[in-house]
């Protein structure tokens, strides 16, 4: 501010030493604003001159981030396929189980009386006696289905029946 606008405003006169004071802070204040353009120019021009940098640097960090997802995905697959290749050693041992007991358990009923046998398959689930009996000769098939209550007997009927009816699809999924 002037120093007359200064006296008038404050009612009061200003000594000459204000008035110096006032005169050397004047300039200084009217060289602050007028460098500040400038300080914003250059404000714009080093941001204008990271902004590349930091650009590459934030790929850089989620090139980084994204490697390490993919490690880890690539470790998750990694045990996924140890597991699958142990529940098929595991799959593959169960089946030759079966195979080797569902054989035996055939032989063992047919070399029960067909009385005893009738007697035992009662009591099994009518799924498994149904494939016991399908796996019988038909003579001590017969046997054995005339030895059970009848409407046991007429159950593993209807399920060995509908094992073998034409009309089912090969896939039932």
């Amino acid at each position: 501010m002037a120093p007359h606008i200064l006296r008038r405003r404050c009612g009061v006169g200003i000594g000459p030493v204000a008035v110096l004071a006032l005169a050397l802070l004047a300039p200084g204040a009217l060289a602050q604003q007028a460098q500040s353009p400038s300080i914003q120019d250059e404000i714009r021009q080093f941001c204008g001159n990271i902004a590349d940098a930091a650009r590459d640097q934030r790929y850089i960090l989620q090139k980084q981030e994204l490697e390490e997802l993919q490690a880890g995905v690539d470790e998750r697959i990694k045990r996924l396929d140890e597991r699958s290749v142990q529940y098929r050693e595991w799959l593959q041992k169960r089946e030759e189980f079966m195979r080797v007991a569902e054989s035996q358990l055939v032989a063992i009923y047919k070399n029960m009386r067909p009385d005893a046998a009738a007697e035992q398959l009662e009591i099994v689930q009518p799924e498994v006696a149904a494939a016991i009996v399908m796996k019988l000769n038909p003579r001590l098939a017969s046997a054995i289905l005339n030895e059970m209550d009848s409407k046991k007997a007429a159950g593993l009927t209807g399920i060995i029946a509908s094992a073998a009816a034409p009309d089912l699809p090969e896939d039932p999924s």
